[in-house]
């Protein structure tokens, strides 16, 4: 007989988190209708988004904004937590609603000890939802892995970037040019 579960819709998951049945010391995140406990934060994770968040700030101004470690909903039962992401210019903030996928520019998830969970469980859920411009800056290699064209649960444009020289760009900001050492250092 198979094992019966049952799916966390977001707003059992905030009424949880609001009660104080989730442990607000948890970094949590809801995909897929299962909460799921997040990666500890380390050190070269932490200066990542560090840098990320610094370059892209700088450089994106009013044209975006720059939203890190903050939720976005991509349906009823997936609320994940990306690192860093680019989100269309609203001059509420999004006070109003949690950004949803259409309002999604670029998406960052820096992965060292996640990688696998990255590549495996939000990456297809990214793609599902239609995120154009996906990258995973992946600690483990120091490489950037950006995926692009989504069509069902998969990106079918993948793009490596594993040299220090080889300039690159968000789909949304074409004119914004980086390099591997403004991630990396």
């Amino acid at each position: 007989m198979p094992l019966l579960t049952h799916k966390f819709d977001v707003k059992q998951y905030h009424c949880m988190g609001e009660t104080g049945i989730l442990d607000p010391e948890y970094h949590l995140e809801l995909i897929e209708g299962e909460i799921v406990v997040m990666s500890p934060i380390g050190l070269k994770h932490m200066v990542t988004i560090n840098r990320l968040n610094r370059f892209l700030g700088k450089r994106v101004g009013d044209r975006g904004i720059l939203s890190i470690q903050n939720a976005i909903r991509l349906n009823d039962y997936s609320e994940p937590q990306p690192d860093v992401v680019i989100l269309r210019s609203r001059d509420d903030m999004y006070a109003g609603k949690f950004p949803e996928a259409e309002d999604v520019l670029l998406l960052i998830e820096v992965a060292d000890s996640s990688l696998k969970s990255d590549r495996e469980v939000k990456l297809p859920l990214y793609a599902k939802h239609q995120i154009p411009d996906v990258w995973i800056a992946n600690l483990e290699s120091d490489v950037l892995e950006i995926y692009r064209k989504p069509e069902n649960d998969i990106f079918t444009q993948k793009t490596v970037i594993s040299q220090d020289n080889q300039q690159f760009s968000p789909l949304a900001f074409s004119d914004l040019f980086l390099i591997l050492p403004d991630i990396y250092g």
